[in-house]
Order: structure tokens, then sequence, then C-alpha cells
């Protein structure tokens, strides 16, 4: 059996925060059983944008495509678009995972208010943009801290370093 390797890592990138994305999302919609798990998807209302980087304002029809799989974890890939403060439209692609005991995602199931820290909910999230004053956007990844509530979703996003 082999020694670990003496390996020293640098330190962490830092997380600096961007903004809180607050979304209503409408009933979700299963498409079924499928190969790799439950395919369904999630139809994203409007909602707010709103942080020390980023102001304004989610537009209604974004989509948040899951795959419950069999283990409990859903994997969630949504995707969506911004209408900053100024006009400028921001396209976002997040993807990660949901998942905690099986009790505490029942109950996140039915409706009912669930502390985040009873449940991992986070993504990375990319951002891809035609306007000059964001364009730095499109070279950002950030981490979100999701919460899951009945009808909304909240998003904490870290621009990552």
């Amino acid at each position: 059996m082999s020694q670990p390797a003496d390996v020293s890592f640098p330190s962490a990138p830092a997380l600096t925060p961007l903004c809180r994305i607050t979304c209503e999302v409408d009933a979700l919609v299963s498409l079924g059983p499928a190969p790799g798990g439950e395919r369904r998807y999630v139809p994203l209302g409007g909602g707010t944008v709103r942080g020390p980087e980023m102001n304004g304002e989610l537009v209604p029809g974004g989509v948040d495509w899951q795959v419950l799989r069999a283990d409990g974890v859903l994997q969630i890939a949504a995707h969506y678009v911004l209408r900053l403060d100024d006009g400028s439209l921001v396209e976002v692609q997040s993807d990660g995972l949901r998942h905690g005991p099986a009790e505490v995602m029942a109950r996140l199931a039915s409706g009912e208010a669930v502390a985040p820290h009873e449940y991992f909910f986070r993504t990375l999230v990319r951002f891809t943009t035609g306007a000059p004053a964001w364009a730095h956007l499109n070279k950002t990844m950030a981490i979100a801290v999701g919460q899951r509530a009945a009808r909304r979703v909240v998003l904490d996003l870290y621009r990552l370093a």
C-alpha cells in the first residue's frame, strides 16, 4: 500500500458576494422515468436580482431542467435571462445538485419551509452577454447557494476568484 503524497495546496479561491436572485417558479412537470432517473422541468417566472454587483430582474420564460436520480440526488440545469437595471440582457446557465436526508427532501417536496442548512443546494453559474458594460461577466464563474420554497427559489451568488 502506498503512502499518501505530501501535497501542498495554495490558498483556496476567494468568494465575493455578487447578487441574490429570487425567482418565482411554476409547478413541476414530470416527463416520467427515463434512463438515469426521472426527467422533469420547472418553468421559471419573473424575479429580482439584487446585490453589490448586479441589480435588475429575471425575465420570465427560463427553465430549470432536472433529473431526479435513483440515489435521491437532484441534478439541476437552469437556463434563464436577467435584465439588468441599465437594460442589458445577461444569459445565465446554472448547473448543480440538490440533496439531503430523505425526510428533509420529502418536506421540501411537499412545499414545507425547510431551513437551508438542512440540505445541500449548490450550483456553478456562468454568464454570457453582448453588453459592453457587462462583458466582464463572460469571464466570470460564480457559486450559488440555493434555497427552495414552495413557489420560489432564492440563489445567493458568489464570484469565484
